[in-house]
């Protein structure tokens, strides 16, 4: 038997948030060798950094090019918070390969700076088939002027193709661990799957039947280390195991430390640009109902052209401060990569919605996820919507019809999972891409004040 092996270094779900960030390059840079890779597994970017908002994702791209990965898939925050321009500008300058197999332009053809699979062929002389996948938001991409395409489709079209010169089979997945597991169940071609989304902590793997899944948590706290043993005399792999690198102790990167020092630097000046000057301070409390969290709710229903809405407060972080507000403030305050949208409801779904906006679960509900960035909920604020003493329900003056249809202007986290079930629920959604909420404050103070 003849034994060679092959290290995976693996980083994943890191949303800018670059705390342990200079850790891993330093500890990167000195673990590998000829016979390792390095691959990012997407949302590196987050527009909830000064830094990635400035830069419009090119900063992140800067710092991966400082640890000079060997792949790189995209994650939904790559893919679907910068618009379609600015996605296609983004690794314009990246001195590694990206793999993407479930994503082309609209029109059918395959993107220009991705590749959908690579047999990467290691120094040892083991062949690697790596692909690349991120999670299918549909309707979010279709508006940007994408097509993503279903994983598995790919899967069963791209695997077989590798496996006829590959002697392992890599998948790069941004498609969270449920959808892992999955694939593991039904490819068993597959010999590694390198997870990311959930933002799951796997220690030692995951096996199921013959895959390994790895999967290191988020915000960069852990490296992924995986090390496959193979026996080139059966050309089979003999062994393989995952484990966690605990980097926050380790040494620090100077080149990466001078790098994000002066991006911040970068990043500060772009947003001091000036969107307006408020007459007044705007003070925001998320349990009480104040005039600057009812202006965004108002200007949400509006940038909809519909005649009522809902929001929580606690999309917005801070005050407005009295004088010149600059594009770092309006970030500052409203961070998340949250974007409006419409809602068809039944009037019986709606009153549901409504009613459950006012119990303490979700006022005080601290949220994590959806896109949301901030701390709590906060008390929902309404726009052509009134609650008497009594919670009976009036639209637009008029009494709740239960029969009557609703169309509803308010958040897109709303539309995702166990928050407003009957939002969920709804066939009828429109989503407004690519603008943010921060977006939609900016053209309303400017509206207002200038």
């Amino acid at each position: 038997m003849t034994i060679e092996r092959v290290k995976i270094f693996h980083s994943n779900d890191i949303h800018s948030c670059f705390d342990h960030w200079s850790q891993m390059v330093s500890y990167i840079k000195k673990e590998r060798d000829e016979d390792s890779l390095y691959v990012d597994l997407g949302d590196h970017a987050d527009r909830s950094n000064p830094v990635t908002e400035a830069l419009f994702g090119k900063g992140n791209v800067q710092l991966l090019n400082e640890v000079q990965p060997s792949y790189v898939t995209i994650g939904n925050n790559e893919g679907v918070t910068f618009s379609k321009d600015q996605l296609n500008d983004l690794y314009e300058k990246a001195n590694f390969s990206i793999l993407i197999a479930n994503l082309l332009n609209n029109d059918g053809s395959h993107v220009e700076w991705a590749k959908r699979s690579v047999i990467h062929t290691m120094n040892n002389g083991i062949k690697i088939g790596l692909l690349g996948l991120t999670a299918p938001f549909t309707q979010f991409y279709d508006l940007l002027g994408w097509d993503v395409l279903n994983p598995k489709k790919v899967i069963e079209e791209v695997v077989p193709e590798l496996r006829k010169e590959a002697d392992i089979i890599v998948l790069l997945s941004h498609l969270g661990l449920k959808k892992d597991e999955e694939i593991a169940h039904e490819f068993p071609g597959i010999d590694v799957i390198v997870g990311a989304h959930t933002h799951h902590v796997l220690p030692t793997g995951l096996y199921i039947n013959n895959t390994l899944i790895a999967q290191a948590g988020k915000n960069g706290a852990f490296l992924g280390k995986i090390e496959i043993a193979f026996d080139m005399n059966t050309r089979s792999i003999y062994k393989k195991e995952a484990m966690l690198v605990d980097v926050k102790k380790k040494l620090t990167d100077a080149n990466t430390d001078l790098l994000l020092k002066e991006l911040k630097m970068q990043a500060e000046q772009i947003l001091s640009e000036e969107v307006t000057t408020l007459p007044k301070r705007f003070p925001i409390e998320w349990q009480e109902k104040t005039e600057a969290a009812q202006l965004l709710c108002d200007a949400v229903t509006e940038w909809c052209n519909e005649h009522i809405g809902m929001m929580n407060a606690g999309v917005l972080l801070d005050s407005l401060e009295k004088g010149t507000i600059t594009r770092g403030d309006i970030h500052r305050i409203c961070p998340h990569p949250i974007n409006p949208c419409v809602v068809t409801l039944t009037g019986e779904d709606l009153e549901a919605t409504i009613k459950r906006s006012l119990t303490k679960e979700l006022t005080h509900l601290e949220l994590k996820g959806f896109g949301f960035r901030g701390k709590v909920l906060g008390k929902m604020h309404f726009t052509g919507i009134e609650i008497n003493e009594h919670e009976e329900i009036y639209i637009l003056g008029v009494p709740l019809q239960k029969e009557e249809t609703y169309k509803l202007a308010t958040l897109d986290m709303y539309t995702f999972g166990y928050l407003f079930p009957k939002i969920a629920e709804s066939t009828g959604k429109q989503y407004f891409m690519p603008e943010f909420l921060r977006d939609v404050l900016s053209w309303k103070l400017q509206k207002n004040w200038t």
